[in-house]
């Protein structure tokens, strides 16, 4: 590789791209087009301007873009986020995701492309655009509303599914056929990945940076990040997936700890620097000549995702109980595609089975419904007061009823189904790390102990394989406490069942270890005398540390909902420390810990104030109080709870003017100027026109802004103000 190529290529780039997007933000479009239109301008495709001299030059960027973009991705998907999204999300996306797949399949064919690549164009359209849709909620000021909350929840489900559909996609495209054993087997291999890496990064991660905590600065929590999320795409690869994979799973994982507001803000830089290089190295694909050809699949695939879109996301939203005016607010604002599409056309690309032509295809689609997003958002209220007038009254009856129902059963909650939830989930993980112990052990231990003893190699490999399982086979046969709000005698079919049920499995286990070294016979004794060994031997013990290991997951797991709580961390008695972060619109922001009446009004003692990376313990009365401090506070759990909302109140984004709205300019007073003898104050400048008058030039000497100024014709009158206000004044 030409390292001098490689970085002109990379600073020509940048530099076009820092020229488009500034232009792109004067027009207040968005800056992924930007990117696109810069790497277009870029690219050999555009012939007045220099192009790159080494297009794998901007690959390798671009790969490296994909990386960190699915690691910022994965910060912002936490499996926490996803449980407390409930069903709702997960159904919703469900739906687009199949209707969309279909959708794009069937046209796909429409439009004469083969198997592969219309699967693979489904893929892209089913995708909607998280970086898109965020943009504009924040943008048009709607990321409060409960409709903008369920659709990001959608939006984390989607890029959870665009994992599984990019392994699904690799192993059609590699055995180029659609197997159904075969992709069971691929998903099943992701699910058994997923969920052991998710473990164990759980279990031990948190752990590791709470204890450098006080080594951890901006500089060295950038380095430790983007080294864990470079080791992950690395081990990603080694198991045998994509690089993305790796890093959005160690995002995931790093989403549920306490410092994952921190690294976002860190690796922000990082992600958009190699983001903006991999968005360009898309608009280098776009083919003029192939647009002007394909102008009509591209204005049916926009007009595919558009309605789609609506469609599916409307009926997804109407399925799982949410009022009319939410789910047609929700399916409007997921009108586009976005990075994803991207991801799995360079992939498509990289497996040399996608059409040359498709590649700048999605891309035209993706700059039209990345253009008309906002537009369909804004649409959607007007959209849903014409279905309401329109609607038939019985349907409209109909839809607030089963919104209700939901709502109803939501708030109920069928106990026996909690029971066996927590079964469930059990079960499957505790399988999933028994199946990785006997994977490992047969795998790696085996054969170098028969290397070591050829005649007691089986022997001592089944022997360490129990030992090691041991823990977790207790763990997999012991009860499971009762949901909170239910008396342990409660339900008991459903629980003996279960309990059965996961004994079997747990016996299945032992027979398949010691079967695959002796016979199915033997298996069967070994494992009913190993099984009655371990619960009478060793029962309480292993169950008592298993029910540390698991306290531990679980308090690493919710990290960062005790650490603001404070539910974990008992002072003394019924006292806790927690952390909140001080919100913008927290009522004691500016005012100095006195003042504040925190010990008087809620009961509670601030102990410390951590202020960007430097901390204040035990605080006197004249420290004051600012946005994004982490105050260390002392109180019982209804104390806490009770202040945690006050203290991290945030302000709605401002959709007022913007600070670059502000001028400074002057007016000349005419002899018949209204102002004439008037003063500011007696005029009512600031409160009628909401200018300032900062400064009056009268005959060449300025005289500073004075209430009872009297204004004269001849005078100059600076004001300070919006554009509009002072148009209006003059």
């Amino acid at each position: 590789m030409n390292i001098e190529s490689l970085i002109s290529d990379l600073a020509f780039i940048l530099l076009l791209g820092a020229v488009v997007t500034v232009l792109f933000k004067w027009m207040k479009q968005p800056v992924v087009l930007g990117y696109i239109v810069a790497g277009f301008l870029a690219s050999p495709h555009f012939t007045y301007l220099p192009s790159v001299t080494t297009e794998e030059n901007i690959d390798f960027w671009a790969e490296i873009g994909i990386v960190v973009l699915l690691f910022s991705l994965g910060l912002e998907f936490s499996f926490k986020k996803l449980v407390n999204s409930g069903g709702s999300a997960i159904v919703t996306a469900l739906i687009i995701v199949t209707g969309m797949m279909l959708a794009g399949f069937t046209v796909g064919h429409a439009l004469h492309f083969n198997n592969i690549n219309s699967l693979f164009l489904g893929g892209m359209l089913s995708m909607s655009s998280t970086t898109i849709i965020i943009k504009a909620f924040t943008d048009m000021g709607l990321r409060q509303q409960k409709f903008a909350s369920l659709v990001l929840a959608v939006l984390i489900v989607e890029d959870l599914f665009a994992v599984v559909m990019m392994v699904v996609l690799s192993s059609i495209a590699i055995n180029n056929s659609v197997e159904g054993s075969e992709m069971l087997m691929s998903v099943g291999k992701l699910l058994f990945f997923l969920i052991i890496w998710f473990l164990i990064g759980v279990y031990f991660l948190p752990t590791m940076l709470d204890r450098w905590r006080r080594f951890l600065n901006s500089e060295t929590l950038l380095v430790v990040s983007m080294g864990l999320c470079l080791g992950m795409a690395v081990f990603s690869v080694y198991c045998g997936f994509s690089l993305a994979l790796g890093a959005f799973v160690m995002g995931s994982i790093l989403a549920g700890t306490s410092y994952a507001e921190s690294i976002e803000h860190v690796v922000t830089p990082v992600k958009d620097l190699f983001g903006a290089v991999f968005f360009i190295s898309v608009g280098m694909m776009v083919q003029p000549a192939i647009l002007a050809e394909y102008w009509l699949p591209i204005v049916i695939l926009s007009a595919v995702v558009i309605v789609g879109m609506i469609i599916f996301g409307t009926f997804g939203m109407l399925v799982t109980g949410q009022t009319l005016k939410i789910a047609i607010r929700s399916g409007f604002s997921l009108t586009q595609i976005g990075e994803f599409a991207f991801i799995i056309a360079t992939l498509g690309m990289s497996l040399h089975v996608l059409e040359p032509t498709l590649y700048p295809i999605v891309v035209a689609v993706s700059v039209i419904t990345t253009f008309t997003t906002p537009y369909f958002i804004k649409m959607s209220v007007p959209a849903y007061n014409f279905v309401e007038r329109h609607l038939p009254a019985r349907l409209n009856f109909l839809i607030d009823r089963y919104h209700q129902e939901g709502e109803k059963d939501q708030a109920s909650g069928k106990m026996w189904t909690r029971v066996l939830h927590r079964h469930l989930w059990r079960t499957i993980i505790y399988s999933i790390v028994l199946l990785a112990i006997n994977i490992v052990m047969t795998g790696y231990v085996q054969p170098r102990l028969t290397e070591l003893s050829p005649r007691w190699g089986n022997l001592l490999t089944v022997a360490a394989t129990l030992i090691v399982m041991s823990p977790f086979l207790i763990a997999l046969i012991s009860p499971v406490s009762a949901p909170q709000g239910t008396k342990s005698t409660e339900h008991n079919i459903p629980r003996i069942v279960v309990m059965i049920f996961r004994s079997l499995i747990a016996l299945a286990f032992v027979v398949n270890v010691v079967s695959r070294a002796y016979s199915a016979r033997v298996g069967l004794y070994v494992a009913v005398a190993v099984v009655l060994l371990i619960v009478l031997l060793f029962y309480r013990r292993l169950s008592s540390h298993m029910h540390k290991i698991e306290e531990k997951f679980f308090d690493n797991l919710n990290e960062r909902e005790l650490r603001r709580s404070g539910k974990n961390n008992r002072v003394v008695n019924d006292l806790h420390l927690a952390y909140m972060t001080v919100g913008s619109a927290c009522p004691f922001v500016g005012q100095r810990l006195m003042d504040s009446n925190l010990r008087r009004q809620y009961g509670v003692n601030v102990v410390s104030i951590q202020r960007d990376h430097n901390t204040i313990p035990i605080p006197d009365g004249r420290q004051r109080i600012f946005p994004g401090d982490v105050l260390g506070i002392i109180g019982t759990d209804e104390q806490i709870e009770t202040l945690l909302p006050v203290v991290e109140a945030v302000k709605p984004p401002a959709q007022g003017p913007q600070p670059s709205d502000m001028t400074l300019t002057s007016i000349l007073l005419s002899f018949n100027s209204p102002l004439i003898n008037r003063t500011p104050s007696s005029a009512s400048l600031r409160d009628n026109y909401n200018v300032l008058v900062v400064a009056v030039n009268r005959d060449g000497t300025f005289i500073d802004s004075d209430p009872n100024l009297v204004f004269t014709a001849g005078d100059i009158v600076w004001l300070a103000g919006t554009k509009e206000d002072i148009q209006k004044l003059k």
